[in-house]
């Protein structure tokens, strides 16, 4: 195993779950019930990550923020580096994981009545009331789902990691990485166990997410009785 690139992984993937959360909860529940007729557009662009290939978000990554763009070069002369080091690696990572922080919390709110809001608005509750007392205890199974994806997939993701982070030792080298650098060795025996503990990290996530959906259709039903 190699400890440092788990390291590096596990602090990416806690630090891109703590950004998104907050951001991922708001654009969900935005899009849960907003009536916007522009709503399908915003929909399809956070979908974008999970059909373009990852090096085409590095690429135009590099592109916007490396140091040969006006931006890029700005940053630089305000002592701010984005390529090659953690904070942009943070940046590319919070992008790439929209769709799996926000769509699971996007269907839960969803799938609360609407019924149950006008209820708590008649009894006298404001709308952020309402949100906190009624819709959030709902759509926890979803918050989590959207978490233990985003934990998942940021240890897994491999291009867009590689092109904007590269492969430094204990700063940018993830376990995906990693694992790459030993079958490119030939050391078979290292990639295997980091191999299966990827698999064991999905395949976890997955069984949270499909156990975290049948609480969550469990306690809408409840309610709703």
């Amino acid at each position: 195993m190699d400890w440092p690139a788990l390291t590096v992984s596990l602090t990416l993937a806690t630090l891109t779950t703590l950004v998104l959360l907050p951001l991922g909860l708001a654009l969900a529940r935005w899009l849960a019930v907003t009536p916007w007729v522009g709503r399908p557009f915003i929909e399809a662009l956070l979908l974008l990550p999970l059909l373009l290939p990852p090096t085409v978000i590095g690429f135009y990554f590099l592109v916007a923020l490396g140091q040969g763009s006006p931006l890029g070069a700005w940053l630089v002369a305000s002592g701010i580096r984005l390529v090659f080091t953690l904070e942009g690696l943070l940046l590319v990572s919070v992008l790439v994981n929209l769709p799996f922080m926000v769509q699971p919390i996007q269907r839960a709110f969803a799938a609360v009545p609407h019924s149950l809001r006008e209820a708590a608005w008649v009894s006298g509750l404001s709308t952020w009331q309402t949100f906190w007392r009624i819709e959030l205890p709902l759509a926890w199974p979803g918050l989590l789902a959207g978490m233990a994806l985003t934990v998942a997939h940021t240890l897994g993701e491999f291009g867009v990691v590689l092109m904007v982070g590269g492969n430094i030792e204990g700063e940018t080298r993830t376990l995906s990485v990693s694992l790459y650098d030993k079958v490119q060795g030939m050391d078979l025996q290292s990639a295997h166990v980091m191999a299966l503990v990827l698999v064991g990290v999905s395949l976890l996530a997955l069984t949270l997410v499909l156990a975290f959906d049948r609480v969550g259709q469990r306690g809408r039903a409840l309610q709703e009785r």
